[in-house]
C-alpha cells in the first residue's frame, strides 16, 4: 500500500511539476531545456504507470487515501485514488500516447519563441495531469476536478494562438459547450449525494445501494451523467465544438481527439456501468444518440477538404461507435475501441501534422497530392492508420469495431445495419483523404514542391511507434471465434462483469465479419478509383452542399440559441442594467441632491422663518402628546395581528 501511495503520487506529480517548471520559468529556460523537461516528466509518469499496471496484475486493485477533501456530519468525500484494471489501462494510454505527442511537439513547435514554447508545454503537462486525476479518482467529485481541469486546458490549448480572433472564438465555443455538459454531470453528483449521501464508487456502484434508488432516480442520474459525457465526448447535440478545436496546434488536436479528453465520457460511463445497466431507457438513448452521431459526422467528413477537419469529424463518428457499444452493453468493446482509436487517431493527426509541416501550413487536401514519394515514412504510417480506422483485418480497428457491431446486432439488427453503413463511409472518406493527399500528381505551388521533405526524427519516430501499435493492438481483444481469449474482456471483468452472452453462433459472427469487411473494402476501392486521379471541387448537388456545410447545424445553433441569447444579453445590458438598475441608483442620488437643494432654502437667515418653524414644531409635539395613548393602542393592535 505504501509503495502504491508513492507510485500514484509520482504518476500525478511529474506532469504537475512540468507545468510549474515551464509555466513559472517560461522567460528563463531555453527551448532545449523546456523540451527535455516537459517530455521527460511525461515519460517518467508513463514508466511509473507501467509499474502501477504490473502491481494491479500481480496484487489486484488498490485504493490510495491521502486526506478527506470534504468531511461534515452528514457527508464525507475522501481525496482517494483507485488503481484497478480500468484506470491502469487508461494510465498507460494517456501517458504513453501523451509522451509521443510531447516528443512530436518538440520539433513541430520549434519555430515558437521560447516563452510561448514553454507556455505550450506547460499547458500540455497540465492537461495530462488533469486527465490522470480524472481517471484515477475514486469518487465522482475527484473525477469532476479532473473533468473540469481538462476542460480548462482544452480552452487554453485550442486558443494557444490567442492573437487570432477566430481561434479565440473556437476556444470559447469548446469551453461553453463543455460547461453545458458539465452542468448535467454536477446535477447528477448532487442527486447522488441527496439520495445516497456518498459519491464514492465503492459505495455508490453496488447492488445494495442501487436498490435504494427508484427507477426514476436511476434514469434521472444516468441521463444527467450522459449529458456530461455528451459534452466531453462530442455527441449530438454537443458535438460542434470538436471540429472547431482544430484551431489549436496539430499535436493538441491529436492529444484532445485521440487518447485523452474526448474519451472521458466513455471512461465515466464504463466506470458507472452497474448504474447504467439498471436503466433500459438511458441505454437506449445512448445507443440511438451514438449511432446517430456516428452517421451524421461520417456524412460531413465525406465532403470536407481540410485535412484536420476530416479527421475531426472522423473522431466524432468513432466516438459515436463507442457510445453505441456502451448503449448495447458492450462496455469492454467500447473500451477496446477507445484504446485502438487512441493509437490510430493519434497516428493520423500526427501524420496530418507532418504533411502540414511539409506543405508550409497548407491544410487543403485539394492542393496536395503526390506526397507518397516525398514523405515516405509519413505516407506508410498514415496508410496504416487509414487501414486500421477502416476496420480491415488484421489491424486493430477491425477487432474493436467488429466487437461493437456484433453486440449491436444482438441488440437490434437495425443498429448493425446502420453501423455497417457508417463503417463503409469511414473507409470511403479516409481513403479519399489518403488518395487525395498522397497519390496522383502534386497540385501545390512550385515553391512548396521545391521544399517538400520528410519530417525530422522527433516527428517520424512517434509516427512509427503509433503505426506499430495501430497494427498490433488488436491482439488484446482477439475473439474466441479467431482462436483468441480476448485478454481485455477478462481484464475488465472486475469492472464490467462477465461478458454478455450475445446468442450468436460462430457462423453468424463470421458472416457479420465478412459482410462488414467486404462493404468497407468496396467503399475503399471506390474512393481510391475516384480520387487517385482527381479531386473534389465545390459540391454541386443539394445533398453535397448540405453535407459540405455540416448539415447547417452551426447556423441553426446561431439562429436558435446564440443570436437570441446575444439579443437578450443586449437588452439586459442596455435596458435593464443601464436604464432600470443604473437609473434607480443614479435617480436616488439625484433625488437626494434635489431635495437638499430645496431644503437648504429654509436656511435663509431670516428670524421670522425660524420662529414660524419653532411654533409649528411645538404644535406638533402637543398634538402627539394628546394623542399618544391612541397611537400606542394602534401599535399594540398591529403587534397582535
Amino acid at each position: 500500500m505504501a509503495f502504491m501511495k508513492i507510485l500514484v503520487a509520482f504518476i500525478l506529480l511529474w506532469p504537475f511539476v512540468g507545468f510549474l517548471f515551464n509555466g513559472l520559468g517560461r522567460n528563463y529556460w531555453s527551448k532545449k531545456v523546456i523540451a527535455y523537461k516537459a517530455t521527460g516528466y511525461i515519460v517518467s509518469s508513463f514508466i511509473a504507470s507501467i509499474f502501477a499496471f504490473i502491481q494491479v496484475q500481480t496484487h489486484g486493485a488498490v485504493t490510495v487515501h491521502y486526506f478527506d477533501f470534504i468531511h461534515t456530519a452528514t457527508l464525507k468525500i475522501p481525496f482517494d485514488f483507485k488503481v484497478d484494471a480500468l484506470s491502469s489501462l487508461f494510465l498507460l494510454v494517456i501517458t504513453g500516447v501523451g509522451s509521443l505527442i510531447h516528443l512530436y511537439s518538440t520539433a513541430y513547435m520549434k519555430d515558437e519563441a521560447a516563452p510561448h514554447y514553454a507556455r505550450y508545454f506547460a499547458y500540455l503537462n497540465l492537461f495530462i495531469f488533469s486527465m490522470l486525476i480524472l481517471v484515477l479518482g475514486d469518487n465522482y467529485v475527484v473525477m469532476f476536478i479532473g473533468w473540469e481541469g481538462v476542460g480548462l486546458c482544452s480552452y487554453l490549448l485550442i486558443g494557444y494562438w490567442f492573437t487570432n480572433g477566430n481561434y479565440n472564438y473556437a476556444a470559447k465555443k469548446a469551453f461553453i459547450m463543455n460547461r453545458i455538459g458539465d452542468l448535467g454531470f454536477l446535477l447528477a453528483i448532487f442527486w447522488l449525494i441527496a439520495k445516497l449521501g456518498t459519491v464514492s464508487y465503492s459505495e455508490v456502484l453496488t447492488y445494495e445501494r442501487i436498490s435504494n434508488l427508484s427507477s426514476f432516480d436511476i434514469t434521472g442520474i444516468t441521463l444527467l451523467l450522459f449529458v456530461g459525457a455528451m459534452g466531453k465526448s462530442a455527441q449530438i447535440p454537443l458535438f460542434t465544438w470538436l471540429p472547431d478545436a482544430m484551431a489549436g496546434p496539430t499535436p493538441v488536436s491529436a492529444l484532445i481527439h485521440a487518447a485523452t479528453m474526448v474519451t472521458a465520457g466513455i471512461y465515466m460511463i464504463t466506470r458507472s456501468n452497474i448504474l447504467f445497466s439498471h436503466s433500459a431507457i438511458t441505454q437506449n438513448v445512448i445507443a440511438i444518440i451514438g449511432i446517430s452521431t456516428a452517421l451524421l459526422a461520417a456524412t460531413i467528413a465525406i465532403q470536407q477538404n481540410d485535412i484536420k477537419k476530416v479527421l475531426a469529424y472522423s473522431t466524432v463518428s468513432q466516438l459515436g461507435y463507442m457510445f453505441l457499444g456502451l448503449g448495447v452493453g458492450a462496455y469492454s468493446g467500447a473500451v477496446f475501441h477507445v484504446i485502438t482509436h487512441a493509437f490510430f487517431k493519434a497516428l493520423l493527426f500526427l501524420g496530418a501534422g507532418s504533411v502540414i509541416h511539409a506543405m508550409h501550413h497548407e491544410q487543403d487536401i485539394r492542393k496536395m497530392g503526390g506526397l507518397k514519394s516525398k514523405l515516405p515514412i509519413t505516407h506508410i504510417t498514415f496508410l496504416i492508420g487509414c487501414i486500421a480506422i477502416a476496420g480491415l483485418p488484421p489491424f486493430s480497428g477491425f477487432f474493436s469495431k467488429d466487437e461493437i457491431l456484433a453486440a449491436a446486432f444482438a441488440k437490434s439488427p437495425i443498429y448493425w445495419v446502420l453501423g455497417v453503413i457508417g463503417a463503409a463511409m469511414t473507409a470511403f472518406y479516409m481513403f479519399r483523404l489518403y488518395a487525395t493527399t498522397f497519390l496522383g500528381k502534386f497540385r501545390g505551388t512550385n515553391d512548396q514542391a521545391n521544399h517538400l521533405h520528410e519530417s525530422p526524427a522527433a516527428m517520424t519516430l512517434p509516427l512509427v511507434l503509433l503505426a506499430i501499435a495501430s497494427a498490433i493492438a488488436g491482439a488484446i481483444g482477439i475473439p474466441e471465434l479467431m482462436g483468441g481469449h480476448h485478454w481485455l474482456s477478462h481484464q475488465l471483468m472486475p469492472i464490467v462483469g462477465e461478458p454478455v452472452e450475445l446468442g450468436l453462433t460462430h457462423s453468424m459472427e463470421l458472416i457479420l465479419m465478412v459482410v462488414s469487411v467486404a462493404i468497407a473494402l468496396i467503399a475503399l476501392m471506390i474512393a481510391l478509383s475516384i480520387y487517385t486521379k482527381k479531386t473534389d471541387e465545390e459540391p454541386k448537388t443539394a445533398i453535397g452542399k448540405f453535407f459540405y456545410n455540416k448539415w447547417y447545424v452551426d447556423e441553426f445553433y446561431n439562429e436558435a440559441i446564440v443570436f437570441p441569447l446575444n439579443r437578450f444579453a443586449g437588452f439586459l445590458k442596455n435596458v435593464i442594467e443601464k436604464q432600470v438598475i443604473d437609473g434607480a441608483v443614479n435617480g436616488t442620488g439625484k433625488l437626494v441632491q434635489y431635495s437638499a437643494r430645496k431644503v437648504r432654502l429654509i436656511q435663509n437667515g431670516q428670524v421670522g422663518y425660524y420662529i414660524l418653524f419653532m411654533v409649528i414644531g411645538i404644535i406638533l409635539l402637543f398634538a402627539f402628546w394628546f394623542n399618544d395613548l391612541n397611537i400606542l393602542r394602534f401599535i399594540n393592535k398591529l403587534n397582535q395581528h
